[in-house]
């Protein structure tokens, strides 16, 4: 715990930046890599609550003051912090960012009781699917693009700037992939039930089976852990997924880019895997696949030409992330099973293999998106000049 000594020098250095300004404004660069740590640490608390949720949400009755809602609630209120504080001061951002962070927060503040409301009507809402659980991902969505705007044009160039950009797009791939975890737990919650064992609670498997007006059968269970059809999970995951992979490639600069944020997203939810699984919360498929997938998105960046390689990449990139989601349900399912004591349990969703060709075209779609917004617009970092920290009075 902070002294009160160590309290009021924070408080010395940081009154003076607290100074009405326009976005764009110059800003010394401890206050600037503070704002942005600040960001990394509210990502990492909403990370972490929302990881806890879902997982939370295949056991237990939903509960509105759940520990993982109130963790992601300090997440969100340290994000609204610094929304705050880059609107008032004009510091860390330039005018596209501080729009992007206030529209992004806005739509996820007014989302947030929306999904109450929505909740007290319909019971366990029991997609993440559902309008007011898209409206929260598209309000992160937009406050994390905001951040990673302004962290690119603002941080001075080096290792720094490249490790925490990484980070910031793992964690924007952690955002759109999110309501995929549904399947992702569900696809084992069904495999249980095959093998004669439930993870839920069964006050909350009798909630969700009167919601439907069914006992608490098979086909209750399908409905309640796999209510969206088949192939929404592998173009989702191809089309939005990977243009994170392709976009972070691409802004990054670097060979290995979309490899090591893939990895580092997918390694969190390894280390959290067993974290939340042997403490009595139901596991989930971790999806293994965008790193297969992230490594042929840096290959493709290979080919020089931008619009060649959109073509080429989206075509090899679509077929290595169905082939390699075909071989994680092979392979991975007995790994799973022997981890907690059953056989049979599947490590991935089920695959429509024929909507390949959908995800192929979409995310050929988004990939030129990403080629012309990068090479037309010529986004570029500006080198930030020395900045003299203001007087304290």
């Amino acid at each position: 715990m902070k002294s009160p000594a160590s309290i009021k020098k924070a408080a010395a250095w940081a009154l003076p930046y607290w100074t009405r300004g326009q976005a764009g404004r110059d800003t010394p660069q401890d206050l600037f890599r503070v704002l942005y740590y600040g960001w990394l640490v509210a990502f990492t608390l909403k990370v972490l609550g929302s990881a806890w949720d879902v997982s939370w949400h295949f056991k237990w009755l939903r509960d509105d003051l759940a520990p993982p809602h109130l963790l992601n609630s300090v997440g969100t209120a340290l994000a609204l912090a610094l929304t705050v504080i880059h609107g008032y001061t004009g510091y860390g951002v330039d005018k596209a960012a501080l729009r992007l962070i206030q529209w992004g927060t806005g739509i996820f503040l007014v989302a947030v009781p929306l999904d109450l409301i929505n909740h007290r009507v319909n019971g366990l809402d029991i997609t993440s699917w559902s309008p007011s659980h898209i409206m929260l991902y598209a309000g992160t969505f937009f406050m994390i693009a905001g951040v990673l705007r302004g962290w690119f044009m603002g941080a001075r160039p080096g290792r720094e700037r490249t490790v925490v950009l990484g980070a910031l797009f793992a964690f924007f791939l952690e955002n759109v992939h999110f309501p995929e975890q549904h399947q992702e737990y569900g696809i084992l919650s069904i495999g249980a039930w095959d093998n004669h064992t439930t993870y839920a609670e069964p006050i909350l498997l009798r909630f969700a089976a009167d919601q439907m007006g069914r006992p608490v059968d098979r086909t209750m269970m399908t409905g309640f852990a796999l209510p969206v059809p088949d192939f929404l999970y592998p173009v989702y995951a191809v089309v939005v997924g990977l243009a994170v992979l392709v976009a972070a490639r691409a802004l990054i600069g670097r060979f290995g880019a979309a490899t090591l944020v893939a990895g580092g997203y997918v390694g969190v939810r390894i280390v959290l895997w067993p974290l939340l699984t042997y403490t009595g919360f139901p596991p989930s498929a971790v999806p293994l696949f965008l790193v297969v997938a992230g490594l042929l998105v840096d290959v493709a960046f290979l080919v020089r030409l931008p619009v060649a390689r959109a073509v080429l990449g989206s075509a090899g990139v679509t077929a290595g992330a169905y082939a390699a989601l075909a071989a994680q349900s092979a392979v991975m399912g007995p790994v799973y099973g022997a981890l907690k004591g059953q056989q049979g349990l599947l490590g991935a969703p089920p695959l429509a293999v024929s909507s390949a060709v959908w995800a192929g075209l979409g995310l050929l779609a988004a990939w030129l998106a990403v080629e012309w917004f990068v090479g037309r617009r010529r986004v570029s970092p500006v080198e930030p000049r020395p900045v003299v920290a203001p007087a304290t009075p």
